[in-house]
């Protein structure tokens, strides 16, 4: 009888081990239903017909997140490629109308692509492009009247900003996400980009970032006539 016990035991604790490893190594269930989503977003895409959603889909075990590049064919939306593995600020999303300069988040909400911008003279793209130079700012001194906005050197007084040009690869390619930039809001966020990240499991200081294959990707997808727009702080 002692060992019929033991043994009810033992296999009540490899079964339990066995589903936690299902867990583990299983992917998440995609529980979002992607067609509700959109149609209660219906007002605010307006006409968009390209949207990036930044979903996060992380759990108990993990912690990951993803783009889901959006089309809309006729009236159906459907997906361009296969979801983009992401990188996001390592405090993750601040809810709608939290974000604030510093604080390692990536703003949650609705926003525009108009301008992309890298290293090189000319890239593949439909979009607007700006090359970065080495005297190019990105300014985020809240203090500075040209707050949140690219400048030159030789323009500015802000005591901090960011090199456009940097020493890396990360701004190579990249893609202004139109964060609190019409108006601007000193203090609540600045220079949040869709840029190269510095690997898969490297979170960033508020931007959205994905491999250098997948911008390049986007990047050649993006169409400004489609007025494409980026949401972000979606959860799955």
């Amino acid at each position: 009888m002692k060992n019929t016990f033991i043994i009810i035991m033992l296999l009540s604790i490899l079964l339990a081990l066995l589903s936690v490893s299902a867990c583990v190594f299983v992917p998440a269930i995609f529980k979002l239903d992607m067609k509700t989503f959109l149609a209660s977003q219906e007002n605010k895409i307006d006409k968009s017909t390209q949207l990036l959603l930044v979903i996060d889909n992380s759990s108990f075990f993990s912690t990951k997140t993803n783009i889901y590049t959006m089309e809309k064919r006729g009236d159906k939306w459907q997906m361009a490629f296969e979801p983009l593995d992401a990188v996001i600020g390592k405090n993750g999303f601040a809810p709608a109308g939290e974000k604030r300069e510093g604080d390692g988040k990536t703003p949650s909400g609705i926003y525009p692509l108009k301008m992309t911008f890298g290293y090189d003279e000319a890239i593949k793209t439909k979009m607007p492009y700006r090359q970065a130079l080495d005297d190019d700012l990105w300014v985020d001194d809240p203090h500075a009247d040209d707050y949140n906005r690219w400048v030159k050197k030789t323009e500015t007084r802000a005591a901090s900003f960011e090199r456009m040009r940097r020493d890396d690869n990360l701004y190579k390619y990249g893609i202004v996400i139109e964060y609190n930039t019409s108006p601007v809001i000193k203090g609540n966020g600045s220079a949040i980009f869709l840029h190269i990240w510095k690997g898969e499991s490297v979170l960033t200081a508020g931007c959205v970032a994905v491999s250098e294959e997948d911008i390049i990707k986007i990047l050649d997808w993006l169409d400004p006539a489609a007025s494409p727009l980026i949401i972000t702080g979606i959860k799955n």
